[in-house]
């Protein structure tokens, strides 16, 4: 099935610095990066002037700089940086940091979703709120 609403990508830690996921899926409202840091790399001291950015650790840990202020973060660690702060990503360690960086803009769309009981139920949906959650698969 080819559906210009669906679209997969596969991560690559430590092709390249910057797999620009967003291009590669097709996404055009929010940016995310796959950033893989070598050891004792870094990045640019950079900041956005609209752009709020997330960043959540895949491997190993990340030295964050803000505004020259140090934090670390370890696997399964975010941080989340407003537009107009400076910021620079390093790696401190010996071994790879594998990122995702999630960036975008303007206000958030909450609770938009329409959800189903089943893929048998017809109509335009309700709020997932009022669909209780399906029960679990079996066990194989």
């Amino acid at each position: 099935m080819t559906d210009p609403d669906i679209s997969f990508a596969s991560i690559e830690p430590g092709e390249r610095q910057f797999q620009r996921l967003r291009a590669e899926l097709g996404v055009s409202s929010f940016g995310i990066n796959l950033i893989t840091l070598r050891p004792r790399q870094r990045g640019r001291v950079h900041r956005h002037e609209r752009q709020e950015e997330v960043y959540l650790v895949l491997e190993g840990e990340l030295t964050l700089i803000v505004e020259g202020e140090t934090h670390t973060l370890g696997r399964g660690e975010l941080a989340r940086i407003g537009p107009e702060v400076r910021r620079q990503l390093a790696n401190s360690s010996a071994s790879e940091v594998v990122l995702l960086a999630l960036g975008g803009s303007g206000e958030h769309e909450g609770r938009d979703g329409l959800a189903w009981a089943d893929w048998e139920e017809g109509g335009a949906g309700r709020p997932p709120q009022e669909v209780p959650q399906p029960e679990d698969l079996p066990d194989q």
